[in-house]
Formats: C-alpha cells, structure tokens, sequence
C-alpha cells in the first residue's frame, strides 16, 4: 500500500495569499496531486492507494476527480474531521479506518513532493530488511536526517528530525516492510501524553532499538522536486513555464 497524507494546514501557503489547499494549486496544467501521484504510476493497478485528507474546499470530490483523471482505479480515501498531529498521526488514522494488515506492505509519500517514474529499490523486496527511507545528500534545519551506521553505511543507525546528524536528507519516501512496524512504533511514540507533533522518520528509532534492519536507499537531488513552500511551488511553475501568480 501506498499512503499519501493530506491532512495539512498548508498554512505557510495561506499565509502567503494561497486560498485552495497546497495540492490543488497547479503547474504545467496538472495540480500538484497529480503530480505527486502519477510518479508512482508503475504501480497502478498493483498497489492500494490511500488518501487520507479533511474535506475542505471539496477535497473528497477533487481527489476522485483527479484519480479518474489518472487511471487510478478505487482509490482508497479516508476523511478526517479535523487536524491531526502531523503525518504519522495521519497515516495511523487512515490504517485504522481502512483496517488495513499488520502483515502488508507500507510506503508513505508526501503530497508535495514529485518522483517522477518512482521505482522500489531491490532492497525493499529482501526478507531481512525491515524498511527503508529515501535520501538525498543535502543540508539545512527543515529536513528529517538519516544517521548511517558505521560498520554498515547502507544500514540506518538513528533517524533525527530538523537536527543535522548527517548529509543524508529524507525526501519524504518511507517504507515499512509490514503495517504494524510502523502502527507499533507509533504507538510507543504516543505513549506519553503529549501533543506534540508527529513526524514519521523518528518512529525508525523505535525499530532501530528493537532490533530490526533499517536501510536507505540514497538518490541524486536531481530525482526530486519539492514543492512544500511557496518558494518551491513558484520556482516549480516557471520551470513549468507558468510564470508567476
């Protein structure tokens, strides 16, 4: 299964004058849903999708829309009815309401980031790998860090987020070999009552500490295009050929 966590404010967008919800705004005549989604393409067909989302400005009926648009046949969609505490608290609701498998497959993906002709690494199919995150070589305090073990460098020793531990930037691919390593970790990372926000990369350190094998796979910055702020987003739309809004 493939989720893709829509449940954001976008509030940096709104703040900045943007009135629809981040992945409805478009470039080169596509919203950014679909060129999110459409990068995961090869597996049409072979894959559950899962949108989980709040419904504003009709998002229930935009995300059907643009999946017809697609070829994306029965989309799985849950609707929440208010803001959660980030991405891993959305994933783990939409997993609840679709009552999806302790033992299946899971790969998350921001809805604001394209990976045009996506492919799984190999090492996603190995008995022996737990999951694994995707990374670029990069810097700066907005991204969520890989930290490599030294006796493995292909082996993830910790995960940090917003705190520089490595050159080794997520793009925002996680992968779980089975649900419930990652329904565990959230669960342990929720104990404590707090309502802080939930990030995805730092649930690794709760399989990490229990033993099990995380890897990363590393990829050019090249293969990525981020669209989280409206910085990005413009930037995009004029490689697109859109100008400026």
């Amino acid at each position: 299964m493939i989720v893709f966590p829509m449940a954001g404010l976008s509030q940096r967008f709104s703040e900045a004058g943007y009135s629809p919800p981040k992945y409805m705004l478009e470039a080169g005549g596509k919203s950014l849903f679909r060129h999110a989604v459409e990068g995961f393409s090869y597996y049409f067909g072979n894959l559950p999708f899962l949108f989980v989302l709040r419904d504003v400005q009709d998002s229930l009926g935009f995300v059907r829309e643009e999946c017809a648009k697609l070829g994306l046949d029965r989309p799985l969609i849950t609707v929440l009815s208010e803001p959660t505490r980030g991405q891993a608290e959305t994933v783990m609701l939409g997993l609840e309401d679709q009552s999806v498998g302790a033992d299946d497959p899971l790969s998350i993906f921001n809805i604001d980031t394209f990976r045009p002709g996506f492919r799984f690494p190999k090492m996603a199919e190995e008995p022996w790998v737990d999951g694994y995150l995707e990374v670029f070589r990069g810097s700066g305090a907005n991204w969520s860090y890989v930290g490599p073990a030294e006796d493995d460098p292909g082996r993830v020793a910790k995960t940090a987020e917003k705190n520089e531990i490595s050159d080794l930037c997520c793009t925002g691919l996680y992968h779980f070999a089975k649900a419930g390593f990652f329904t565990d970790a959230f669960r342990q990372a929720a104990l404590p009552a707090s309502t802080d926000e939930f990030y995805i990369a730092p649930l690794y350190n709760f399989l990490i500490g229990a033993g099990s094998h995380i890897r990363f796979d590393l990829i050019g910055r090249g293969e990525v295009i981020f669209c989280g702020v409206p910085e990005e987003y413009e930037m995009f739309r004029e490689k697109c050929g859109d100008g400026r809004v």
